[in-house]
């Protein structure tokens, strides 16, 4: 692989790979390190990448197993989530960003209250956008699990936020 492949094939990756290592780690510099790492493996490995089938779901592999590395190290550094991760477009008024932002914490807190492969799924699935095969491949589970487990997180994220609608609470799985 030359530099000019790493550079369409591989680096359009990094911010899925960033945000998929922050979802598991909840730790911005850990997870800018995590996505680094699997970089610098892939381009070590360009000569190889040729007979991988899914370069992008063998990649979220890397990074989930990284990841999870991370989180067993001992030494393990935290530090608080900074807020205005999430960006709104400046072209809507400012209510609407509001309501818009505090409904991205709301299912960002739910979603974290999940069960860890729950998570894994849904944040692959509906805020990664990578099929149901390339979750299969990237977590390595059967593909009925995928979606037995998007099911099940979906509904559970569901079910939180029309209770705290109902009953003006912020919800919790």
């Amino acid at each position: 692989m030359t530099l000019q492949e790493y550079k369409t094939t591989v680096l359009p990756m990094k911010d899925k790979l960033f945000r998929f290592a922050y979802r598991m780690l909840n730790n911005r510099t850990e997870a800018e390190d995590v996505a680094q790492e699997i970089l610098i493996k892939l381009w070590n490995k360009r000569a190889d990448l040729a007979e991988i089938n899914n370069l992008e779901a063998w990649s979220i592999r890397l990074t989930k197993n990284l990841a999870i590395d991370k989180m067993r190290s001992k030494h393990r550094r935290t530090e608080e989530i900074k807020e205005g991760f999430d960006r709104v477009a400046g072209d809507i008024s400012p209510d609407r960003a509001a309501e818009t932002s505090d409904a991205v914490s709301r299912v960002r807190t739910l979603m974290n209250g999940l069960p860890e492969k729950q998570k894994n799924v849904m944040h692959l699935r509906d805020i990664e956008g990578l099929s149901y095969q390339e979750v299969s491949d990237a977590l390595e589970m059967p593909l009925n699990q995928v979606k037995v487990y998007l099911y099940r997180a979906r509904q559970k994220v569901r079910e939180a936020l029309l209770a705290a609608e109902n009953f003006g609470l912020d919800g919790a799985i």
